[in-house]
């Protein structure tokens, strides 16, 4: 097992100790040129690659020269800035009890490391989303809710439990990526006594008397987060709400949660004072999204709530693959709502694969195809999760970038932890998803500019050769080389 100190020797910090260029609904919006304007034509390439010591290290640094109509037998990864497509919003992971518990079970100088690691724009991977639970979910130690049973009137409402470990946790998180952090909540089940199995976890279904007690318990939670130091910038209506787990679950159909969202939550987060919160609809597969964007979104009534459709990549769980276009398809349909990815991350988790190489490989593809789809965030699950792949009340241990073991302080990285830094170090909040194609199967690209100018460009090589391309922009090029199994983000200026 691969761990890496990153406080130590030339650790992670190290290696991440460089300064990109800074910087800041599906199309195209042409915009004429004018985005070119600003690249002169340096070109630098960071580079993670199996089998190396590279990780997200600065390995080229090139301009680009004359080079015309490219061969077929020449392979290019093209691009083109006068293409634009959606803006992108960022990307983050979840700040869940399972990682804030974890994270204060470590010596400070580890925790320091991983928010800088996790957070810092400059010296880490930038992170500047986040997702969190409202009351328990199956990453927490325990069921809790923040109020007693029958309490209509919410006069019980606390979040005390947060406020020991997970509260302190977005904070300190906050304060690492400089101040500001995008936080969205998600509630994994409404109080067992407003459920129709009276039962927080295996599923169940809110109560319609409770309708309102429910849209009344978000104002709770944002109003109390705020007031506690934590702004809240948005929510889901449910997590995975067609799912009957043995863990915190609720489930909706597609009509309930239109509903709810067109008569109950959007009105009372306006008429409370708290009509700019972002609500995200289904907040679950990639397999139904299209049917559950359709059912909310063709209602005008409720559509004038929802900033935007989540969704999460376990619909493989069927022995399928992953279904990219649904969320095209749902770009292509809705081309004013925002797309979300909300929730990622390996299941079943096994310290003897934890340096297995697939599991960036997966995150690599994932984040290309659902940006190239449209989306305008992406966020991981658990940031940081324990030896065991937890902790977790019901047993659903999993994998997370970052691991620790909470008896000797260690923290171990997989390559996932790369792979998405590859995209968020350089992909900034505003930027413009640009047209990016490849010539080569083996090569999954794509490309945003961003507001500085700067476009930044992602390049994965799935296969196991070495492969050498060049980057392309209006008749000038680049050449580059990809190592076999490797991601590159490849920075013009």
């Amino acid at each position: 097992m691969n761990k890496i100190n990153l406080l130590a020797g030339l650790g992670l910090s190290v290696l991440l100790a460089f300064s990109p260029s800074p910087s800041g609904k599906p199309g195209p919006d042409s915009k004429a040129g004018s985005s070119v304007k600003a690249i002169t034509g340096m070109v630098r390439v960071y580079t993670t690659a199996e089998n190396t010591n590279l990780k997200i290290s600065l390995t080229d640094s090139v301009k680009l020269s004359d080079f015309g109509q490219p061969l077929e037998t020449q392979p290019c990864v093209f691009i083109d800035p006068d293409k634009t497509f959606q803006t992108f919003l960022g990307i983050g992971g979840a700040l869940t009890d399972a990682s804030a518990e974890t994270f204060y079970k470590l010596p400070k100088a580890k925790q320091t490391e991983i928010l800088k690691n996790y957070f810092d724009p400059e010296t880490g991977i930038g992170y500047t989303l986040a997702r969190t639970n409202i009351q328990s979910c199956d990453f927490s130690s325990g069921s809790y809710s923040y109020v007693k049973d029958n309490d209509v009137e919410l006069k019980t409402f606390s979040v005390a439990h947060d406020e020991q470990y997970r509260i302190p946790f977005i904070k300190a998180a906050m304060a690492a990526a400089g101040g500001k952090l995008t936080v969205f909540a998600t509630p994994w089940s409404p109080p067992a006594w407003m459920k129709s199995n009276h039962d927080m976890l295996h599923g169940g279904k809110l109560l319609p008397a409770y309708d309102q007690v429910w849209a009344n318990f978000f104002v709770a939670f944002i109003k109390t987060y705020e007031k506690l130091g934590i702004p809240i910038w948005g929510l889901s209506t449910q997590n995975e709400p067609m799912a009957k787990q043995t863990w915190e679950s609720c489930n909706y159909t597609g009509a309930e949660e239109r509903d709810f969202i067109k008569n109950f939550l959007g009105p009372t987060l306006e008429h409370s004072g708290l009509g700019d919160k972002k609500i995200i609809a289904w907040d679950h597969n990639r397999d139904l999204l299209y049917q559950r964007a359709s059912i909310v979104l063709d209602d005008p009534e409720a559509a004038k709530y929802v900033w935007g459709v989540g969704f999460h990549w376990y619909e493989s769980w069927t022995g399928g693959g992953k279904i990219f276009d649904n969320v095209k398809r749902v770009s292509e349909a809705y081309p004013k709502t925002n797309l979300i990815f909300t929730e990622g991350c390996a299941e079943r988790f096994n310290p003897a694969q934890i340096t297995d190489w697939k599991w960036g490989e997966d995150y690599g593809r994932n984040m290309i195809e659902d940006f190239n789809n449209g989306t305008v965030g992406w966020i991981d699950w658990n940031i940081l999760l324990d030896e065991k792949g937890g902790p977790n009340h019901v047993g659903n241990f999993c994998f997370a970038p970052v691991h620790a073991n909470t008896k000797t302080g260690e923290l171990t990285y997989m390559n996932s932890f790369y792979y998405i830094g590859q995209f968020s170090k350089f992909i900034k909040a505003g930027a413009k998803r640009i047209i990016s194609s490849s010539s080569r199967g083996q090569l999954l690209t794509t490309a945003f500019q961003n507001a500085d100018g700067s476009i930044a460009t992602v390049v994965m090589n799935q296969s196991g050769e070495k492969i050498s391309y060049r980057i392309w922009l209006r008749g000038e090029a680049a050449e580059i080389t990809s190592l076999p199994h490797s991601i590159q983000t490849i920075v013009l200026e």
